[in-house]
């Protein structure tokens, strides 16, 4: 898990962006731990506030769970849920942004259609080698 410390995005919110990732990844399982703000302040080297925020985030939006004796846990159905959000809310813009994009630039559908298959290849030929 990384931050940018650089970044305008607020580190809390990197840090909920992370933990997102490792479940959709497949590294956190729904109904195993997640980790704990003090797991994520000594790695990241942030403030245990900063890494409480960023678990809270998750906790509000129903993907993080408080379970008893064993401190955070990835919430049954969490996976579904962040995949439907981020098709909704991540995705779709993009696609909107790309379509307009490839209009002013004059490429059909069929161009942008045969650039996203070429990029779905390159990406499951890169996944062959990791």
């Amino acid at each position: 898990m990384r931050i940018d410390f650089e970044s305008i995005k607020p580190l809390y919110l990197q840090i909920a962006e992370a933990i997102e990732d490792d479940i959709l990844t497949g590294r956190l399982q729904e109904g195993g731990p997640a980790y704990s703000q003090l797991i994520l302040s000594n790695e990241l080297g942030v403030n245990p506030a900063t890494a409480a925020k960023g678990i809270t985030v998750l906790v509000q939006a129903g993907i993080l769970e408080k379970k008893r004796g064993l401190s955070m846990a990835v919430a049954t159905g969490a996976r579904a849920k962040l995949i439907s959000s981020k098709q909704k809310n991540s995705l779709q813009p993009l696609v909107r942004d790309l379509v307009a994009e490839a209009r002013k630039i004059e490429l059909s559908e069929e161009d942008v259609v045969k650039m996203l298959q070429d990029g779905f290849a390159a990406q499951e030929g890169g996944a062959a080698h990791e």
